[in-house]
């Protein structure tokens, strides 16, 4: 029932682009690959930042040129991961803390992957409902 972050990222390649890259550009790649985020990274792979789709729409909201600013200007630098030993459970409860539905997996510094809350199977959301509710109760 728990799963760790390699059986779940196991056939996945993640979409990851430099921080040079254009907004319009990395937002054009979410969409065409149909991914909620990108990871940006440095040229040798290492996590830099994550840019996600909550990112575009705020980023667009706010009236900016897409073409003209690049992802190293908007992303969320120096995301929480997760290394590829974590389990579901330890997943999802970061999402859960931190607001966020995406987490970089990494190994050994490096990005092996990205899992979503929608990458999680409804067991696992139910253990974390049961977990949430314990720790609500005990307030």
């Amino acid at each position: 029932m728990n799963r760790d972050m390699l059986e779940i990222i196991r056939h996945q390649i993640p979409l990851t682009m430099p921080p040079e890259t254009a907004v319009q550009q990395a937002c054009a790649r979410m969409h065409d690959r149909r991914v909620g985020a990108v990871l940006v990274t440095n040229e040798a792979g290492r996590l830099l930042g994550i840019f996600t789709g909550r990112d575009a729409v705020e980023f667009l909201a706010g009236g900016k040129d897409a073409a003209a600013i690049s992802l190293g200007d908007v992303m969320t630098p120096n995301p929480d991961v997760l290394p590829a030993g974590a389990k579901a459970i330890e997943a999802l409860r970061l999402m859960r803390d931190g607001g966020f539905r995406h987490l970089p997996v990494v190994e050994n510094d490096l990005v092996i992957g990205i899992v979503s809350r929608g990458d999680f199977r409804g067991l696992e959301h139910d253990r974390l409902d049961v977990e949430t509710g314990l720790w609500e109760s005990m307030r």
